[in-house]
């Protein structure tokens, strides 16, 4: 196994697309939408955003694309049974129900928009130090289901591990 440490695979915290807790799903979905990573001389996208306290100290959790759409869930289809949610969009009940219910939806997908990222956000349950070896964040990664891991060094975050950077790791490796 590569004998290489968290530390040398992170993107610098202040490189990886990151939002105070108080910014709206919609200010969470700007950002993403118009961040880029660029590691390794190639182009990604993030799945995620991270979330900091207000100075920008200590990672408060993390927010992905899934979140994002989850909270902007309309309030109404969250208190209806899942199989009531799921006829509004039940193209082969009626092929018009989607089209009559979409100002409905839209509106409410828009008062959404303005709930605090604090609410629909992920709390960070692991994170590596900077010297942890790559065998230590795959475990990681692999045992919780995770997919960004924040890198410590003195309790301060310093970067992110990513499941993508990891993988890249090992193909290295093995191929």
């Amino acid at each position: 196994m590569s004998s290489k440490r968290a530390g040398e695979i992170m993107i610098p915290v202040e490189k990886y697309p990151h939002i105070p807790h108080w910014f709206t799903i919609r200010q969470a979905v700007a950002e993403l939408s118009k961040a880029t990573i660029e590691v390794g001389g190639r182009i990604s996208l993030p799945r995620a955003l991270l979330v900091f306290d207000k100075d920008y100290h200590v990672v408060l959790g993390i927010v992905r694309r899934r979140d994002i759409l989850r909270g902007l869930e309309p309030r109404f289809m969250k208190t209806t049974s899942a199989s009531d949610g799921k006829s509004l969009f039940d193209i082969e009940i009626d092929p018009d129900l989607a089209e009559l219910s979409s100002g409905k939806i839209g509106q409410a997908m828009l008062d959404q928009a303005e709930v605090l990222v604090s609410e629909i956000m992920q709390p960070v349950a692991e994170s590596v130090s900077h010297d942890d070896h790559l065998a230590k964040v795959i475990y990681i990664m692999v045992s919780r289901d995770i997919n960004l891991l924040p890198v410590l060094e003195e309790g301060k975050v310093i970067g992110v591990v990513r499941s993508v950077d990891v993988f890249e790791e090992i193909a290295e490796m093995i191929l």
